[in-house]
């Protein structure tokens, strides 16, 4: 309990730094939601003044700040002027759609990763690494595009969006989710693998894996139920990096995909300058990651005795 409160409080710290930098960040941006207003002949000086006063634009950098907490503290992130609005609501509908999305992505590329990481790291294969290497190179954004255009060309597969119009099955939306997956999964996989396969080649030369050799314990069995757990300590620390992989390569995918997640709201928020919003999807995101990392070091305290030491 004691480690666990030492890393929760180390997460809420790491959670108040990112929120004064990007309250910061975003008050240095040049424009606010209203400067579109500026170009329009009709709206004087004087009206954009009041708009801006109206909604608090004008105060100290700290004041805002400390009203922005004060809608954290009520369930509000702060108000949105481009929806007019709250924005947690907009949200709490967006979240189910990116977490469904990251997490089968991730489910899938570790699944994949462990298998795969220990075979290479017992056998090599010039192949094989030649394949990781190219899927390690090629950017989401080409991988997605190349995907839906066969997508498109073929008509296997749906071209984005959650369900097709008509039909909001689950196996429809299971459909709609190969592409996205995919593309996600594909470009972490790589990075997977070759952490796996480090991990394991560093324990298959130690003296217990030459013991367990000389009684003869079968490959498969030594691979996976001695040398597996003996180099999961660097595996496990990786579970926390590769969701925050993830989360930044879904916002993305999801744009082009259009996939009903964080990411088309992030995109959308940025371009109205509806910074309320920005925030809101940054601190979510921010959530994600630290809750992934806090999760991969409370696995990592319970698989090595020597932390609890």
């Amino acid at each position: 309990m004691k480690y666990a409160a030492r890393r929760l409080l180390h997460s809420l710290l790491l959670l108040a730094g990112v929120s004064v930098l990007s309250f910061l960040f975003s008050d240095l941006a040049p424009g606010d939601y209203f400067s579109k207003l500026e170009a329009d002949p009709r709206v004087t000086p004087e009206t954009l003044a009041a708009l801006r006063a109206e909604n608090g634009l004008d105060r100290p950098l700290p004041v805002r700040y400390g009203m922005w907490l004060g809608s954290v503290a009520r369930g509000d992130f702060g108000y949105s002027l481009a929806y007019h609005g709250p924005v947690w609501p907009l949200l709490r509908q967006r979240i189910p759609g990116t977490l469904l999305l990251t997490g089968i992505a991730t489910a899938i590329a570790w699944l994949l990763a462990i298998p795969i990481g220990v075979w290479n790291a017992a056998r090599g294969g010039a192949g094989f690494k030649l394949v990781l290497a190219i899927l390690l190179s090629l950017p989401d954004l080409l991988l997605t595009m190349i995907l839906y255009a066969l997508a498109v060309r073929t008509g296997w597969l749906p071209a984005g969006g959650l369900h097709s119009p008509g039909d909001d099955t689950v196996r429809d939306a299971a459909r709609h989710l190969v592409i996205p997956v995919a593309v996600l999964a594909l470009g972490l996989l790589p990075i997977l693998v070759r952490h796996v396969r480090t991990a394991v080649g560093e324990v298959m030369d130690s003296s217990f894996a030459l013991a367990a050799r000389a009684h003869g314990i079968p490959r498969a069995r030594l691979l996976f139920r001695h040398l597996l757990p003996a180099a999961l300590n660097p595996i496990i620390s990786l579970l926390g990096i590769s969701l925050g992989t993830l989360l930044s390569a879904s916002l993305l995918v999801e744009v082009l995909a259009d996939w009903p997640g964080l990411g088309p709201l992030f995109l959308d928020a940025i371009f109205a300058r509806d910074f309320a919003l920005v925030l809101g999807v940054v601190m979510i995101s921010t959530t994600m990651l630290i809750c992934g990392n806090l999760v991969a070091d409370l696995l990592l305290y319970r698989a090595d005795p020597r932390i609890r030491d």
